[in-house]
């Protein structure tokens, strides 16, 4: 295995989430207007169609603890690579709505399994201290992925076989990097934490009211990802190569999700949800407004890309806050919350558009977010961190706060303290086989 340095990792990781999460999954909803076109695939089939990376994300995600536990890092992510070029490979290869579905099912088992991988690699190769900067760098290679997979279609718009190809060949190199950068570790909490203490009714509160905001977003913004290129090319008559712009602005506004959600942290997490909530639903409404207009969608996805990378990087650190002592569940339940809705979302929006068309349909999936980020003052904010009598909540000092900070109270010493970054390079070599 190669050594790399934090920051080293920190940019491998994301170029493995690009592929898995920008190429894999995401990319999808760029080709609709192609694929739909050559397949013969109503809107209704798409939207199904749309759900199954979703599913197989939440599927996959249940697993990825466990397998992580028993294969090891390295073992799990190519594994993980090896799903996402079947699955590439499947989807340039299909010839009907099955072997496309199982295709795009395929990725999502990719994008399920990745995360967990890099996070089990991050425990041992990273210093604590820098735990928060690289989740942040990895995770914005969602956003990247998004952008690179933009040429292949402004280029390529109707080549959807040859890109889907490279996609393929792209993910096979990813393969291969795996293997030879990431350790065959499985070990994820320290040997020095102490045991999480047991989930309080009041962590469970906020769980389930975290959980349902996620799901809630993930519902919300599945018309834009599945729908929003094949609206602007059938309602407002653009040539199908514009629609890479669209993730072009989604992407490049995604990258700064990180410092949004970690500023959100800072101060009012509620009030962030519900503006960001609010700016999801604004985009779907301006979109299905102005599908002719270039500029005005480009905007639509500038500001869509911007709330939902705010949006997924806020449930990531308050998922962390709310069960230190447990990576496994944490961080992981939101993430599978917002893919459920993402799920439930794409079949509901693909009857809509068969029933009603792309306007009423995206206006009232924007009605609905509107209505659930009224209730926003219920999303669970800062995290009080108890006492052993588990009475009265420690206060949190100001400045213990954003993802470095929730990174480092998700392990803590029998004393109840963040477990101080020392030591790292005798752990790893320790955890490394």
């Amino acid at each position: 295995m190669k050594t790399l340095s934090n920051m080293g990792f920190a940019f491998f990781g994301a170029a493995l989430v690009a592929i898995s999460y920008g190429l894999a999954r995401f990319a999808f909803g760029l080709f609709v207007p192609s694929i739909s076109n050559e397949l013969d695939l109503s809107a209704y089939i798409v939207g199904i169609i749309g759900a199954l990376p979703f599913v197989s994300f939440v599927l996959a995600t249940m697993v990825a603890p466990l397998a992580a536990n028993r294969l090891g890092a390295r073992n799990l992510a190519v594994l993980s690579g090896c799903f996402g070029v079947g699955g590439l490979a499947l989807i340039s290869q299909s010839s009907d709505a099955l072997s496309l579905g199982i295709g795009v099912f395929t990725c999502g088992v990719c994008t399920g399994l990745m995360m967990p991988a890099l996070t089990s690699a991050m425990q041992v190769l990273v210093s604590r201290s820098m735990h928060g900067r690289v989740s942040s760098i990895m995770n914005a290679g969602t956003s990247i992925g998004i952008i690179v997979a933009v040429p292949t279609v402004v280029f390529l718009a109707d080549a959807w076989r040859f890109t889907y190809t490279s996609f393929a060949i792209l993910a096979g190199i990813g393969v291969v990097a795996a293997w030879f950068f990431i350790p065959s570790v499985s070990r994820v909490i320290p040997a020095n934490a102490a045991p999480p203490p047991p989930v309080t009714r009041q962590q469970w509160s906020r769980l389930v009211r975290l959980s349902l905001f996620a799901f809630a977003m993930g519902f919300v913004s599945a018309p834009y990802w599945i729908f929003a290129p094949d609206l602007v090319v059938r309602l407002g008559e653009l040539p199908p190569a514009l629609t890479g712009w669209l993730w072009f602005a989604a992407g490049i506004a995604g990258l700064g999700g990180a410092v949004v959600s970690d500023v959100a942290d800072r101060n009012n997490p509620p009030i962030t949800q519900a503006l960001m909530l609010m700016m999801l639903a604004a985009s779907l409404v301006l979109l299905a407004a102005s599908p002719d207009q270039l500029a005005l969608t480009m905007f639509s996805a500038l500001v869509f890309g911007l709330a939902y990378m705010s949006l997924t990087g806020l449930y990531l650190m308050t998922g962390i806050r709310l069960l230190p002592g447990r990576p496994s569940m944490g961080p992981v339940l939101p993430f599978m919350a917002c893919a459920l809705g993402q799920a439930a979302g794409s079949p509901v929006v693909g009857m809509l558009v068969g029933e009603f068309g792309y306007a009423d349909a995206f206006s009232i999936f924007c009605v609905i977010g509107i209505l659930v980020s009224v209730l926003s003052p219920l999303y669970p904010g800062h995290i009080d961190y108890l006492t052993d009598d588990d009475e009265q909540p420690q206060e949190v000092e100001a400045e213990e706060t954003g993802l470095q900070a929730a990174y480092d109270h998700q392990f803590l010493d029998e004393d109840g303290n963040p477990i101080e970054p020392v030591g790292e390079e005798e752990e790893t070599e320790e955890t490394n086989k």
